[in-house]
């Protein structure tokens, strides 16, 4: 008499590799730069912004980490390719955006410029996944990325923690607001859309 098979336990979690842990690594510091900004704003104490912006670097070293482990062990697959954009999409889509939001660019004008430099960096990950093996070489490696990658918001998040430091945040912000048609758009919010608009640009940028 057949014994009905039991249901594989954790079976997921045996699929991941090492590389596959690092990626995890880089959403978790994505979601704790979240609780950070959040933080900040009920307690106006900056130091959060700083954790917000540390956190979102340590996320990037995660992320360098697991592509060249998954290299090294010479493992990869789609689950780990997916796992990664989502994490990216946290760590320098949201968390960027948010710690912008955090710091004073809280206008209409400026959740809609957020909110399109998020959209951007969703799309050239999905880009990217969908067209990776078309820009494959004979080796089946990536030679370039079309339009600059998501990580790359790491240098806005630098600018956030300077404006952080010198005390440039909320009303203090660079170069003031603007009000247009009785809503409120502060121009340093501008540099997250060319940030976004060149992610989803047909620059080729090598991969290192």
């Amino acid at each position: 008499m057949n014994t009905p098979q039991q249901p594989k336990r954790f079976s997921m979690i045996r699929e991941f590799h090492l590389a596959d842990w690092f990626t995890l690594g880089n959403a978790v510091c994505g979601v704790g730069a979240l609780f950070s900004v959040m933080s900040y704003l009920e307690t106006s104490n900056v130091v959060h912004v700083y954790f917000a912006c540390a956190l979102v670097l340590a996320a990037l070293i995660f992320d360098v980490l697991d592509g060249r482990i998954a290299r090294w062990r010479q493992k990869s697959s789609a689950m780990g390719r997916e796992l990664d954009s989502l994490a990216d999409v946290i760590s320098f889509g949201v968390a960027p955006a948010i710690i912008a939001y955090g710091c004073g660019m809280q206008g209409l004008y400026d959740r809609i410029v957020l909110a399109y430099f998020v959209a951007c960096g969703v799309s050239r990950l999905a880009r990217y996944n969908v067209t990776a093996e078309t820009l494959s070489g004979d080796d089946g490696k990536v030679k370039y990325f079309e339009g600059t990658p998501i990580p790359t918001s790491i240098v806005l998040v630098a600018l956030m923690a300077l404006a952080a430091w010198l005390g440039a945040v909320r009303e203090n912000l660079w170069f003031g607001k603007l009000l247009i048609g009785g809503f409120t758009l502060h121009p340093l919010v501008l540099l997250f859309a060319v940030s976004g608009s060149l992610m989803i640009s047909r620059i080729r940028i090598p991969k290192l």
